[in-house]
């Protein structure tokens, strides 16, 4: 018996652009990407730049870098490109010179000097910053062969969200949001082989 229904087809209606993100179906089991849901900051012809939400690491910005002040802001893994470098989405738009407008309310990068004064002085905390280590990244229409591979599925999701503390449900959450089908993935056991 056929049925007129596609499980694993991730019925990608939303074209991928800034400030969408990506959710990893449940079936990827890339070390960096499994079970992500990944920031889209920049998405053009050339290429597309983004940041894994939820892997956080359980350091804080100034045990990862030098001369840094000290604060409750903590790091994520933002994907396998230069995972040597830092990288940060933050709330507070023009106060930050030269950081990129994603999404209403939240931007990219901008002047780090600023930010370390901002800090310095506590006005900027955990709450209005994230910080990654390395992106997410993807070349000339490498995102398209992976989404026409379903790898993933675009949506959209409530900037606060973004912002939020992560915790290892937030994929799984995501999901139950997004209708029934994608409730059924969120359930997928992560290792099919250990059912």
């Amino acid at each position: 018996m056929e049925l007129d229904y596609n499980f694993f087809d991730p019925e990608n209606t939303i074209p991928p652009s800034k400030g969408k993100v990506l959710i990893s179906e449940p079936f990827l089991q890339d070390n960096y990407f499994k079970r992500s849901i990944v920031l889209l900051a920049e998405h053009t012809a050339e290429g597309t730049v983004g940041f894994v939400l939820n892997k956080p690491v359980n350091l804080h910005v100034n045990e990862v870098i030098n001369d840094f002040p000290e604060t409750d802001a903590l790091v994520s893994l933002g994907g396998p490109v230069n995972t040597n470098t830092l990288h940060y989405i933050h709330t507070l738009g023009d106060i930050v010179p030269n950081s990129v407008k994603v999404l209403d309310n939240i931007y990219w990068g901008g002047d780090f000097d600023v930010i370390k004064k901002l800090i310095e002085s506590k006005n900027l905390n955990k709450d209005n910053i994230r910080f990654f280590l390395g992106y997410s990244g993807w070349h000339e229409n490498q995102l398209d062969d992976e989404l026409s591979e379903n790898a993933w599925v675009v949506a959209e999701i409530d900037p606060m969200e973004i912002m939020s503390p992560m915790n290892k449900h937030f994929w799984k959450n995501t999901l139950k949001k997004m209708g029934k089908k994608y409730e059924m993935w969120s359930n997928f056991p992560e290792n099919p082989q250990m059912n």
